[in-house]
């Protein structure tokens, strides 16, 4: 699993879907100051790294959740990758909006699954877990049974490690921050210098400030 790590934070560093600036933070949505970021959703345009994606996620389906029965995305960044996994797994597909429409049959979940049915649910990337999360809880209300979850990349927040224990789901990812840094250190993407800045601001995201 470690070899796996390595190998796609490397990908997503050559692709620079990983942007490392310790000196010139971006700003998140949720209004953290961050010297990290990570779009992931570059693969999809590269053909041989959305294959690879797909496969590997599938991989660790069938190593993991071997009794899966259904696949959910979470939308809007998990759509593409659940729809591509779900059909190499040739398994029925849903995805879970942040909110119910609000026109026609205002649905939370798109598609349709049985009752009972086990679900993987596939995410792009794990922050604080919120709304990850948050469609776990739709899923499981609707009467789904969710047996875990999988993504591309995870920050490993404590405050999210936490979120997944309470909730009492499996979290696997292809890769995750302490890889990354790992591997932009090793390439000469980031200095030695910046590693203790950004250990910092994965400490405390919440309140870090450059």
């Amino acid at each position: 699993m470690d070899k796996l790590k390595k190998t796609f934070a490397s990908k997503l560093l050559n692709i620079k879907a990983i942007k490392l600036q310790p000196n010139n933070p971006f700003t998140w949505a949720s209004g953290w100051k961050s010297p990290f970021y990570c779009d992931n959703r570059k693969t999809l345009s590269y053909p041989d790294l959305r294959d690879f994606v797909k496969l590997e996620l599938t991989h660790i389906i069938l190593e993991q959740f071997d009794d899966v029965e259904a696949v959910a995305g979470v939308a809007t960044g998990a759509i593409p990758q659940g729809a591509l996994v779900a059909d190499e797994l040739h398994l029925p597909f849903v995805y879970v909006r942040s909110k119910p429409k609000d026109h026609g049959l205002e649905n939370l979940i798109e598609g349709e699954l049985k009752p009972g049915a086990k679900v993987v649910v596939v995410e792009d990337l794990i922050s604080t877990g919120g709304s990850s999360l948050k469609a776990v809880d739709a899923l499981r209300k609707a009467g789904s049974n969710v047996i875990g979850m999988v993504a591309s990349f995870t920050y490993g927040f404590d405050v999210a490690r936490k979120a997944f224990e309470d909730a009492n789901v499996r979290l696997e990812t292809l890769t995750d921050y302490e890889h990354v840094v790992e591997q932009a250190l090793e390439t000469g993407y980031i200095a030695k210098d910046d590693v203790n800045l950004l250990h910092e601001w994965r400490r405390d995201p919440a309140n870090w400030k450059k």
